[in-house]
């Protein structure tokens, strides 16, 4: 069997459900597998500006951002985003066409909605034969992602599941998997060793802040009123925040760049303070790490605390003063902390790559 896993790169979340299922195919070893990134089969000028338009969007101007996500979002309006899209498509992503169309696989797997829509419209057209796999990597879902022509939809949850087919998507073609997560995040290490290695102290409550790969948010802010507690901050790419907060650090405050031992650090934190992007919500999830929401980009990331909180395992996006507020709490009360943990056990899906391959 020839399959793809394809994504296109813009945040960081599509990327890693693709190489997390990429990585679960050749491990079973009973497959032809490639994994590539859409935007390298599109034109020089739309392969530079997508993903840098899309970052400057969120991180300076996430009003506009929301403003267009909603828009997009219409239902009147789908004829004609539709209608654009596939020229748009069509014309920036002409290479990826027909890539798709020469190799002719026998299943493609897709993590980002550009390359679903131009796997779909070949399908539509009967250009190319492959089993569509859809995976959508937010618990709330946006028109854009569903497109005639798609054979499978996965989803976060139920909730996911439901709204795929609210817009349209025929019962059968839907299923919540959850989102797909690397399979080192399901291993349940010893908590005592782990800290020895990271040079972390025992003892005291451990707080994450993930900051995304943008490194957005009020750090210094965070740092002062939770400087009572062992911090790990992660600034992601941003080289900056790293540079402002490293000389700031004090004791059993850790600032770290981009790391690759995420896993680590949610398996020996008690609490994760983040901004809400999917792919982070589901590592959290697996880990059974409480999440506190902050700095949420408008649209897909506001509406996945919305679903979140409507399984009762977040109280929504929070204030500086709440954070601290709720965090001082759960260190006085670790019952409510494990009740927590408890509710995150029905959205918790460390599964979910074995469960989307099982589609094939």
């Amino acid at each position: 069997m020839k399959i793809l896993v394809i994504h296109a790169t813009a945040g960081a979340g599509h990327k890693k459900a693709a190489e997390a299922i990429f990585n679960g195919l050749k491990a079973r070893g009973d497959c032809e597998v490639r994994l590539v990134d859409a935007l390298d089969y599109t034109n020089p000028l739309f392969k530079r500006t997508y993903p840098t338009s899309y970052t400057l969007l969120v991180t300076r101007l996430s009003w506009a951002w929301g403003f267009i996500f909603a828009w997009l979002d219409l239902p009147w309006m789908q004829p004609l985003v539709r209608g654009v899209r596939r020229l748009y498509n069509g014309f920036n992503a002409q290479a990826l066409q027909k890539f798709l169309i020469q190799e002719q696989f026998d299943a493609v797997i897709t993590t980002q909605f550009l390359s679903a829509e131009v796997c779909a419209y070949l399908k539509r057209t009967r250009q190319i034969k492959s089993k569509i796999i859809c995976v959508v990597t937010d618990f709330d879902v946006h028109r854009i992602w569903v497109n005639a022509g798609i054979d499978v939809y996965t989803g976060a949850c139920e909730y996911t599941k439901n709204k795929l087919i609210e817009l349209g998507v025929a019962p059968a073609k839907a299923f919540a998997t959850g989102i797909p997560t690397d399979a080192k995040f399901a291993f349940l290490p010893d908590i005592m060793a782990l800290k020895q290695k990271l040079g972390l102290q025992g003892g005291i409550l451990t707080i994450l802040i993930a900051t995304g790969s943008f490194g957005m948010g009020p750090i210094e802010e965070l740092m002062t009123l939770l400087g009572e507690y062992q911090l790990l901050i992660v600034c992601g790419h941003n080289k900056e925040l790293y540079g402002r907060l490293k000389p700031l650090a004090k004791k059993n405050t850790h600032v770290l760049g981009l790391v690759d031992n995420m896993d680590e650090l949610m398996s020996v934190a008690n609490v994760m303070v983040t901004k809400p992007g999917g792919l982070s919500i589901a590592e959290a999830l697996v880990k059974r790490l409480p999440m506190i929401f902050f700095s949420a980009i408008p649209g897909q990331e506001t509406n996945n605390i919305k679903v979140l909180s409507s399984y009762e395992v977040s109280q929504g996006q929070s204030s500086l003063p709440q954070i601290a507020e709720t965090i001082h709490e759960w260190n006085a009360n670790p019952k409510n902390l494990d009740a927590l943990r408890g509710r995150m056990a029905e959205l918790s899906k460390p599964n979910a790559v074995a469960d989307i391959i099982s589609l094939l």
